[in-house]
């Protein structure tokens, strides 16, 4: 309904404003420090809510606004509320070459640019206590201490969300947390109230496909792939537009664990994956990932098959190429976890000038939300006085007081507009420097829809599972059979095979014969026909982009007294050659006294080094140590859970015993004999293939009855 009208017309109320911000820059006179954000962001324009056209409604995105209300509102209200687990480092982010031609962030404007940053990774659904090796989305959070600000790119290891509105996030979490009524499971979503949710949410589908997937369970924050998820804008010095999608490609790259060595993991090292960076922070091997852009037109947005701003779909890297502007280098680890990594605030809502939001209604809400929840996490508004997330580039403004307020204005103004000059009136405005808004028009009714093209829910997430291999196929069908097989109402397991059998005839019938469900459903009515025409997509496979060596990665050498010196010390120099690294398990933690005599110090007792914490292994006992350890189930388990993972397994001659208690034939590609230190370099160069996978098919086992039936049968159909 329209409201009372001005009784000045438009073009003067807007040259009023522009007045009163020039009346004030006269008053002030002289040097003053512009007026910035909290975060340190220089404002533009501090007396006029952003909002759509003249008489428009107030935009949510207004940031500035929104901070400074924020502020207000609980300067006398103090709490806090710890929220979920991660492990965060520090580092740099450095520019390739200036992108002045698409954006006027300052982070952009210099070949060779450092910027100080900070990323924390985490897991989603479990607490604070929980395991690394869950099956869960990973947090990817990065702040970007830049010269006009802090950037927040808050994202995570999966380009896609399972929601396309956030007005939907609490009923996405409520169900993916622990059930209520019994607080279990945490840090899992195999149960009957998540996939209630997704059963009846098809536009969760295509993230269904990438939960089940390997990225859920990666070898290492180091080997997995980061993204911004939205679709946001780069804004040039003329105020072009440019949209962008981010996307952090690890250097060393990608690299998953199968599940069964996931919960292994689990019980052996339930911090896994943050030892793991941990200690390749402080060994010198830096964690580093490129930064990448997605970038195109309007023309191309209009031109997709998919809205841009549907953050359930993503742009395959085949059709908008990666353009890889700079890289991020983690090289310190925190002085105090609960200083830092727990109380650093990430905040979709902080850009920077040359940087802006679109309207993803997903990433509208982000924008609300986040702001309040670090209110709730760390106790008041002044979260920003931490040391952890005060931008390192000079801030001023008039916010004050509060919980904690360390920090306040100096002298005796405390607002603005003021008629006190020079530096006793404090920052003023900057528009020339400060955060402008890509002017953007908007027009239609207020209305509670969705655009058309995201009632697609289905298109992208058959692109996802026919882009995998067949091992990955595999494994995505068993992650759905697992996590089906936990729920216990029958007509949700047939409500999610309904969604599969569009995504995937062949996937619907097989993760239904494997739950023995042998009359298949009729697949899920959809709200807009699926495409059965699209192309797979190899970039968004892990195996069909392995790394370029096994740099980074561990063998584990399951060793002996009287263990061959000269081929543990010709392991060890092809290893450190190749940018890896190897670890001894000895029967006591004390070590070995080898063949040469020497006492060889080990990094894991036998009871405590199971072979899941490696990439690959060797066997290298003595002939008298292979007797003893043949009867230890330990170190049976240790060669056993190699083979069954698929992993590169060295050994001598000796070790055969072992390999025969266990009941494994190392006749296998996967399996390499050592007979001598010239064998080294080949084992190491065959271990950059990282898993023998031929050998997983040979193990898997037959396809059961009710899965061939139930395909017959929908053949037929």
């Amino acid at each position: 309904m329209p409201g009372p009208r001005s009784s000045k017309p438009a073009n003067e109320t807007s040259q009023r404003s522009r007045g009163m911000r020039g009346e004030i820059h006269q008053i002030s006179g002289g040097d003053v420090p512009a007026l910035t954000t909290q975060q340190g962001m220089p404002v533009a324009d501090d007396q006029n809510s952003l909002r759509i056209g003249v008489r428009g409604p107030v935009l949510l995105e207004d940031a500035h606004l929104r901070e400074k209300i924020f502020h207000f509102d609980h300067e006398r209200i103090p709490e806090r509320v710890v929220h979920a687990r991660g492990f965060g480092a520090h580092g740099f982010f450095e520019t390739y070459e200036p992108l002045t031609e698409i954006t006027r962030a300052d982070i952009f404007a210099r070949r060779g640019e450092r910027t100080p940053a900070f990323a924390r990774f985490s897991t989603v659904v479990g607490n604070k206590g929980s395991p690394d090796l869950a099956r869960d989305v990973r947090g990817f959070a990065v702040k970007l201490y830049t010269k006009e600000g802090n950037w927040d790119i808050v994202g995570n290891n999966i380009p896609v969300f399972f929601i396309q509105d956030a007005i939907k996030f609490p009923d996405l979490v409520h169900a993916a947390k622990q059930e209520p009524d019994r607080g279990f499971p945490q840090a899992a979503t195999a149960h009957d109230n998540f996939w209630d949710f997704a059963s009846l949410t098809p536009e969760s589908t295509h993230m269904l496909m990438w939960i089940m997937s390997d990225r859920t369970i990666p070898r290492s924050l180091r080997f997995m792939e980061g993204f911004g998820v939205h679709t946001f804008r780069l804004i040039n010095a003329e105020g072009r537009s440019t949209f962008v999608k981010f996307h952090w490609k690890p250097k060393r790259g990608m690299q998953s664990v199968v599940w069964d060595e996931a919960v292994k993991l689990n019980g052996a090292d339930a911090d896994f994956h943050r030892r793991d960076m941990w200690a390749a922070i402080q060994a010198g091997d830096f964690p580093e990932w490129e930064l990448g852009l997605q970038l195109f037109d309007d023309a191309f947005a209009e031109s997709f098959e998919f809205d841009v701003l549907d953050a359930t779909k993503l742009i395959p890297e085949e059709l908008v190429p990666i353009r890889r502007v700079g890289r991020l280098v983690l090289d310190r680890v925190v002085d105090n976890f609960f200083a830092e990594t727990e109380q650093v605030a990430f905040m979709t809502q902080n850009i920077v000038p040359g940087v802006d939001f679109t309207n993803d209604p997903l990433l509208q809400g982000r924008n609300f939300s986040y702001l309040d929840t670090q209110l709730k996490r760390l106790g008041g508004p002044n979260f920003v006085h931490l040391p952890i997330n005060a931008p390192k580039c000079p801030f001023a403004h008039f916010q004050q007081d509060g919980h904690m307020a360390f920090r306040n204005p100096k002298g005796r103004v405390n607002y603005e507009p003021n008629s006190w000059g020079g530096a006793a009136g404090g920052p003023r405005e900057s528009p020339q420097h400060g955060f402008i808004t890509y002017p953007a028009e908007e027009a239609g009714g207020k209305l509670r829809v969705r655009p058309e093209l995201f009632a697609d829910h289905f298109s992208q997430a058959r692109q996802f599972y026919i882009s995998q291999t067949e091992v990955e196929q595999h494994h995505i069908r068993d992650a759905f059979a697992f996590e089906l097989g936990k729920v216990e109402v029958s007509a949700i397991r047939l409500r999610v095979i309904g969604l599969l059998l569009n995504v995937d005839a062949e996937l619907g019938t097989a993760v239904a014969g494997r739950l023995g469900i042998v009359a298949l459903p009729p697949a899920a009515e959809p709200a807009r026909a699926p495409r059965t025409d699209m192309r797979p997509s190899p970039s968004l496979s892990l195996l069909s982009n392995p790394p370029l060596n096994f740099g980074g990665r561990k063998v584990g050498a399951l060793v002996t007294d009287g263990s061959d010196a000269l081929l543990l010390k010709a392991l060890r120099a092809e290893l450190e050659a190749e940018g890896a690294t190897l670890e001894l398990v000895a029967p006591l933690i004390t070590g070995i006294v080898a063949s040469d005599g020497r006492l060889v110090a080990a990094h894991h007792a036998l009871v405590a080094g199971p072979s899941v914490l490696f990439d690959a292994v060797a066997v290298l006992p003595s002939v008298a140590g292979a007797a003893e350890l043949a009867l230890l189930s330990a170190a049976r388990s240790f060669v056993a859970d190699a083979f069954a993972h698929c992993k590169f397994i060295a050994h001598v001659e000796a070790a055969d015993v072992i390999f025969d208690k266990a009941g494994i034939s190392t006749s296998d590609g996967g399996c390499f004999a050592l007979r001598g230190a010239a064998d080294a370099g080949p084992f190491v160069a065959r271990c950059r293939a990282l898993r023998f996978w031929e050998r997983e098919s040979a193990l898997a086992p037959p396809p059961t009855v009710s899965n061939g039936r139930a395909a017959r049968d929908r053949k037929r159909a």
